[in-house]
């Protein structure tokens, strides 16, 4: 199956980038290439694109799309967490605007093999982001404790049945392994009432993401990095992240709003003495969204938010 993503925001986010034709700028979720080949097409030759991703299929069609730019763009397979050390190792220590995609990109979603859906029942429970890592959404599934697994579909699924699912889920392993997507979602199906099934959507779509989210450590990963990241911009420098869930958005929105006013003094105190300078300021006070006709041609890009942080 070809690599595919479609772009979300893609307009806006080349907008708000303010690219600089001989400016350095990073991709950190580099997918398809989508966003990185509408960087690098208005780069000199002095300017200069990093593309960092997890994924060797992302990595193997990013460098197919990019071909006709490869004078100007380096790309690396690593987990955007490691920009630094990425950046250092190319011989770079600041750029001039990032860019985080935090979507799954419709070839993880659609290709059964790598284990995203809950649509194809034979479906593997993969969901590894990076196929070099050892631990899948199997095992997650299947060794995780009733406590743990509670934990992580109400935190990162936000499902109000998470205690029951985590029940259901350790009574039907303990007849059996649980190792396929149609396995999984029947065990879910039965934690859930049908009333609600009728009108909240697929059933297991929360579980999967809550599990995904675990296994690639999507939050943790995005809360430890989005200060290196501001730090590693030229004043100026744009930081441009688009997010597909509240989770995400609300860290995204609380470590902005820190680094443009860090201020930790009591209220009362009529000037600041704790010594905390803004690094800069947030461009996006609402996030920007898509319009109406992005969304009838890309249904995943519904719940796309893009907030932008600029460097002082």
């Amino acid at each position: 199956m070809e690599f595919e993503h479609k772009s979300v925001l893609l307009e806006e986010t080349i907008k708000y980038l303010k690219i600089r034709q001989n400016g350095i700028y990073v991709d950190g979720t580099l997918g398809g290439g989508g966003h990185s080949f509408q960087i690098a097409k208005r780069l000199s030759e002095e300017g200069r694109l990093v593309g960092i991703d997890q994924d060797g299929d992302a990595i193997a069609a990013a460098k197919d799309r990019l071909t006709l730019y490869l004078d100007r763009v380096s790309i690396v397979r690593s987990n955007y967490s490691a920009m630094g050390q990425v950046l250092l190792g190319l011989g770079i220590t600041k750029v001039d605007g990032i860019l985080l995609d935090l979507g799954v990109s419709s070839f993880q979603l659609d290709a059964p093999e790598r284990g995203f859906t809950y649509r194809r029942e034979d479906a593997p429970l993969d969901m590894r982001m990076d196929t070099r890592s050892s631990l899948t959404a199997e095992d997650i599934v299947n060794e995780y404790s009733e406590m743990e697994l509670y934990r992580i579909i109400r935190d990162y699924g936000e499902d109000r049945f998470a205690k029951n699912i985590a029940k259901h889920i350790v009574r039907e392993r303990e007849r059996k392994r649980i190792v396929t997507a149609g396995e999984l979602n029947a065990v879910i199906s039965a934690a859930i009432p049908k009333k609600i099934q009728v009108t909240g959507g697929h059933p297991a779509k929360r579980t999967y993401q809550a599990i995904r989210i675990e296994l690639n450590r999507e939050l943790d990963v995005l809360r430890d990095t989005l200060d290196e990241m501001i730090d590693l911009l030229n004043p100026g420098g744009r930081l441009c992240i688009i997010t597909f869930h509240s989770l995400e958005d609300r860290i995204v929105k609380t470590v902005f709003r820190k680094n443009e006013n860090p201020c930790v003094c009591p209220k009362e105190f009529p000037v600041c003495v704790c010594g905390n300078l803004p690094k800069g300021k947030v461009i996006s006070k609402k996030p920007v969204l898509p319009g109406e006709e992005e969304m009838k041609e890309n249904k995943r890009s519904k719940s796309a938010k893009l907030r932008v942080f600029e460097r002082i």
